[in-house]
């Protein structure tokens, strides 16, 4: 199922009443909702799995939080989690993740008060990446690769070219 946010801009009688007399601008509402998907979920090539390609900047090499979109969010990871543990995340609460570092050729499971994610500015989420930017050395203009593994419920991380 496929997650996507539901805006309400209907109000009840009552609703309405309770806003004229507070004489305050009306708040459309937003909730997170599951949807049926049309389109099957984008196929992964055991070979090459990083859905998510992303060329570091300096601010997040500094702040060790990478900025994902709200696309890339929903189409590749929110779309395998359950509609409870997304909307964890949406409310603006962090979520402790294990990332799975692929980058050598033996992978390393880091999980960490440092590895995690969050909501960011402007539908945006957050991923901590406290422990692999320190260990990695990561450099602005550095590209890495994020999928979500279904299967282990884990992050896979590569840094793709330094």
């Amino acid at each position: 199922m496929r997650k996507t946010f539901y805006y309400s801009f209907l109000l009840t009688k009552a609703e309405e009443d309770a806003v004229a007399a507070r004489s305050e601008p009306r708040q459309v509402t937003r909730g997170l909702v599951e949807i049926r998907d049309w389109y099957p979920a984008p196929r992964i090539d055991p070979n090459n799995p990083w859905q998510i390609r992303k060329s570091i900047t300096r601010n997040e090499v500094v702040t060790t939080e990478l900025t994902l979109s709200h696309e890339e969010m929903f189409e590749h990871v929110f779309r395998y989690w359950t509609l409870d543990m997304a909307d964890h995340v949406v409310r603006g609460n962090k979520c402790f993740v294990i990332l799975v570092d692929y980058t050598d050729d033996m992978p390393r499971k880091i999980q960490s008060e440092s590895v995690f994610l969050k909501t960011g500015p402007n539908d945006t989420c957050i991923l901590g990446l406290g422990d692999v930017v320190r260990a990695r050395y990561l450099n602005p203009g550095d590209e890495v690769g994020l999928f979500w593994d279904m299967r282990s419920g884990t992050f896979g991380f590569k840094l793709l070219r330094q």
